[in-house]
């Protein structure tokens, strides 16, 4: 990145809340510590964290943001403060971690076994770093009563602020079996994340609706349905009549198809809405009370078109900044945020992520007390 992109973030008016930052382990032997011995030759095997089998043409992470020596980018808390941190002012930053493929394995033990160890390594070497860090809880979704547990277990942490799960998964996210994952979440008072990652991987479905596709590209263009099926299975099975204080986040899904799918839900919950009778309101309007999505990757048409899809989604209110580093398509926060009209862009940029987050209560904001 240049030099004067860095003088220009430096005079941004506006404080910034980054939703989406995605540390990572140096080498997966930095877990050991925290898992039983039985899984130790597992986690060295070439599908420890099952890796992506359709072929990239590009790597997912930004060359540019490895520490050096040799380790992978995001791996550092040091050179990510300097590199992302302090290069834009940003004044909190979740991490969401790079175990995206988690409730992916076909044994739910190891998952959670993985999944918890990361967990301890993000608290005992990312969170101590800088006070800007805030966590969150990695859970594999194959067994929600141990999920649960591992809420439980770190959730009273007071720099743990989300409960993080992909959008790729066996069944709906709506399902009762999922519930006590819910439960967990508002009895700690954190977020739901839910993250782009896991789609067609192990015991997963098919990455698109009609079957796998042929290159990433593909893949790639439409991933968003994934975080529109979770959505949409949230709404219509009433976990938010269930859980009318859950607030779920969507991270790295896009934003474009939102006002599509309120639109369609709104118009068949005229017609079908005997079928749901859970249902006290409009689908839209639970959407627009418990649900934010974030920019990164936010859609790139000519700016005019940008701003009027974004008031069709409200984004005032349901939009919330994220840079997803160090992956290679993130974004600088100038990048979107410099393309919103004012009143837009201060609630995206910081607002809506306080808010979500409910960072001023818990004193995680600049001058707060939680440590």
């Amino acid at each position: 990145m240049e030099a004067s992109a860095t003088r220009k973030a430096s005079k941004f008016n506006h404080g910034i809340i980054d939703c989406d930052v995605h540390q990572c382990v140096k080498s997966y032997d930095d877990l050991k510590p925290y898992m039983p011995r039985v899984w130790w030759d597992r986690l060295k095997a070439h599908n420890a964290t099952l890796p992506f089998l359709l072929y990239r043409s590009i790597p997912l992470e930004r060359s540019d943001a490895a520490p050096g020596n040799g380790l992978p980018p995001g791996s550092d808390p040091e050179f990510a403060k300097a590199d992302l941190l302090d290069r834009y002012n940003i004044e909190r930053a979740i991490l969401t971690g790079n175990l995206l493929s988690i409730s992916a394995h076909n044994n739910p033990d190891y998952a959670a076994a993985l999944a918890s160890a990361f967990n301890d390594y993000t608290m005992d070497t990312w969170l101590p770093s800088d006070e800007r860090w805030l966590g969150s809880i990695v859970i594999a979704t194959q067994d929600p009563l141990l999920a649960a547990k591992e809420i439980d277990r770190l959730g009273s942490h007071p720099r743990v602020v989300q409960v993080l799960m992909t959008s790729g998964s066996r069944e709906p996210y709506g399902q009762r079996r999922y519930y006590p994952i819910y439960e967990a979440a508002v009895r700690n008072n954190l977020v739901i994340g839910i993250h782009g990652g896991g789609e067609g991987d192990g015991i997963n479905p098919p990455t698109t609706a009609a079957g796998y596709p042929t290159t990433n590209f593909e893949r790639h263009n439409i991933l968003a349905i994934h975080h529109m099926s979770q959505l949409n299975s949230l709404v219509c099975e009433g976990v938010f009549e269930t859980f009318p204080t859950l607030k779920v986040a969507f991270i790295e899904g896009g934003l474009g198809w939102l006002p599509h799918l309120m639109w369609r839900m709104d118009k068949n919950f005229r017609a079908m809405r005997s079928e749901v009778p859970w249902l006290k309101y409009k689908p839209s309007e639970y959407i627009l009370k418990h649900v934010r999505l974030t920019t990164q990757p936010i859609e790139e048409p000519d700016n005019r078109e940008l701003v009027q899809m974004l008031q069709l989604m409200r984004a005032e209110k349901t939009v919330m900044f994220s840079t997803d580093y160090p992956h290679w398509d993130n974004d600088a926060p100038l990048f979107v945020l410099n393309k919103l009209p004012e009143e837009m862009r201060r609630r995206v940029a910081y607002e809506n992520a306080a808010e979500m987050y409910q960072l001023q209560e818990r004193g995680l904001l600049a001058g707060g007390v939680a440590k």
